[in-house]
């Protein structure tokens, strides 16, 4: 009698051992699934944080493009006695930060003359009809064209030969 209540014991505790057991594997996968799902959302939200730096970095850098179109205006229309004047090279300096900053930022400028009309990199304003060049290549920039990071933040305005 005393050995078929051990016995039964024995079952009832094999029988909760087991079902211990299946509760341990249920919750550590549910455990393994959250910590996947928050590592997902981790990496997601790094993705989401960083484009969105590159946006805000995009808006600073368009508008700061405008003022370097105002200084590139200038200084194709200074004459050479022009910029040998002091206060026209302070002008100048402050085009080189601008430029410098712009460029810690990370952008570039698309260079773009003498090569094939690209539209992901221009925009063809008008279509010129040169001798000696082949039919496609730019052959001038009206409006300098720039790059964030690898991504064209304002495509070149150009001349394109016939």
């Amino acid at each position: 009698m005393v050995e078929k209540k051990a016995q039964l014991n024995i079952e009832k505790l094999e029988e909760k051992l087991k079902e211990c057991e299946e509760k341990r594997d249920e919750y550590l996968a549910g455990w393994q699934r959250a910590r996947a799902d928050f590592l997902n959302y981790k990496n997601d939200e790094t993705k989401r944080l960083n484009s969105l730096a590159i946006f805000a970095k995009g808006e600073v850098a368009f508008n700061l493009l405008g003022i370097l179109d105002n200084f590139d205006l200038i200084e194709k229309n200074l004459s050479k006695d022009a910029k040998k004047d002091e206060n026209i090279k302070g002008v100048l300096q402050i085009k080189a930060q601008i430029l410098s900053f712009l460029k810690d930022y990370g952008v570039e400028e698309i260079e773009i003359i003498g090569k094939a009309f690209n539209p992901s990199f221009a925009e063809a304003v008008e279509m010129v009809e040169v001798k000696d060049k082949e039919s496609g290549i730019i052959t001038e920039e009206l409006q300098k064209g720039y790059t964030l990071q690898g991504q064209v933040i304002r495509p070149a305005k150009v001349k394109v030969s016939k």
